[in-house]
């Protein structure tokens, strides 16, 4: 494979779109309280939630290692129900020259889907392509939507 790729996932949603797409988009602090196993936490580190430009740090788990990544919030979508995040410090830019992480929430005749689209460049040929990364927001759509239809 070359050094530049993107993967997408579809999950079906059952929950409000409207509450999902908020959850990542201005109230991410909110996800260590709803998959503590997945986010530790989420800190503002300038700007303001649900603004373009606003810089976060996450600190995660994948894969059973606890990792730290800042990004800054590249672009919002309203009405599409989109947000984007690219990773610009952390263990990410260590293995990947670019990294960019899209959530969005499209409807399919009755059906919401929450659709990821993560976006790198492989710093070299060995590092391998993040389906981990893939994985992990897939789990992460799961959790929170299980987590707005059990409230």
């Amino acid at each position: 494979m070359g050094l530049k790729g993107k993967l997408i996932s579809e999950t079906e949603i059952k929950g409000c779109k409207d509450l999902f797409h908020e959850m990542f988009c201005e109230k991410p602090h909110h996800l260590p309280n709803v998959v503590p196993q997945t986010i530790q936490a989420v800190d503002l580190h300038e700007g303001d939630w649900g603004t373009v430009g606003s810089v976060v740090n996450w600190n995660y788990t994948i894969e059973g290692d606890e990792k730290v990544v800042k990004v800054i919030i590249d672009e919002i979508n309203k009405e599409k129900r989109l947000v984007t995040f690219k990773a610009f410090e952390g263990h990410l830019i260590e293995e990947y020259k670019a990294f960019k992480a899209t959530i969005h929430i499209e409807n399919e005749g009755d059906n919401n889907l929450a659709i990821w689209t993560i976006e790198y460049e492989k710093q070299n040929e060995d590092i391998p392509e993040p389906f981990s990364y893939l994985q992990l927001a897939t789990n992460l759509t799961k959790d929170v939507d299980t987590h707005h239809v059990n409230q």
